[in-house]
């Protein structure tokens, strides 16, 4: 990486007490969407949330990562709080397929670089590494069109990881791609991980997602989404794919289901 990143290989640390929110419906009444939520992040950690659809993940990441605040808690990077503005070092990357397609793969990268009016020698080499880091060097200038679903999501992380964020949000990064390429994709996020020295949070439907990739996993509960449990995984820090073949992986994918069920079901039958 660059020599700002290699200077800065500390993830932020994350603190968030009785976070809550709640949304007003178009015929007045009061939907309680959220909490209340305790977290903490460790510096350098990679945390995953699980829970039932309309629990309230898609909140909570508004609120982690500063796009929205709450009505009741507080949020802090490192001891400072920042409910309702967006942090230095705070990089998030969507399900959606955010990129530009009329853009090149590699001003795709350089965009939020230009934005912040970064010289062209350090978006030269911010970009050059990023695009080599997540092997899309000799894609570079293609269109996205051009690209499978698993290298326009690699894109999307390099164009997170120019900014050198401190913290990072992945929202069901690999929700659209089919299990095979989610597994070489986790390893992909491990590497960068293990690169950057990042505080990680992935939201994620996939169960055995969470337990391959994390140090510690939340259960979210039926909505009002609270924490219910948190799990540690106990896995090496050089941990890869080849997990998913243990048998401490199955145990752990297996306690993650048996907690979430009875969410599930909640969630199911309150939509229904």
């Amino acid at each position: 990486m660059s020599a700002t990143t290699k200077a800065a290989k500390v993830g932020l640390r994350i603190d968030a007490q009785g976070l809550t929110r709640r949304y007003t419906r178009a015929d007045g009444s009061e939907l309680h969407a959220l909490g209340p939520i305790d977290l903490a992040l460790r510096p350098g950690e990679f945390f995953s949330i699980v829970g039932p659809s309309g629990c309230g993940k898609s909140t909570l990441i508004d609120i982690l990562t500063g796009l929205a605040p709450p009505d009741q808690g507080t949020v802090s990077a490192d001891g400072v709080p920042y409910a309702g503005k967006v942090p230095a070092g705070v990089g998030l990357v969507l399900q959606e397929d955010a990129s530009f397609p009329w853009l090149s793969v590699w001003d795709n990268v350089a965009f939020g670089l230009k934005r912040l009016g970064r010289s062209q020698q350090d978006i030269d080499a911010r970009v050059t590494h990023a695009l080599g880091f997540m092997g899309l060097t000799e894609f570079a200038h293609s269109r996205t069109n051009q690209l499978s679903g698993g290298m326009r999501q690699r894109m999307c992380i390099a164009r997170t990881l120019v900014l050198e964020p401190r913290f990072l949000v992945l929202d069901e990064p690999f929700g659209a791609l089919d299990q095979q390429t989610r597994l070489l994709m986790g390893d992909e996020l491990l590497r960068v991980w293990r690169e950057t020295g990042a505080t990680v949070l992935l939201i994620t439907h996939s169960l055995d997602e969470a337990a391959m990739l994390s140090d510690r996993v939340a259960i979210m509960s039926a909505r009002p989404g609270t924490l219910l449990e948190t799990i540690e995984t106990g896995w090496d820090r050089d941990r890869d794919s080849t997990v998913a073949s243990t048998a401490a992986f199955g145990a752990i994918s297996g306690r993650l289901w048996e907690r979430l069920r009875g969410e599930s079901m909640k969630s199911m039958r309150g939509a229904t």
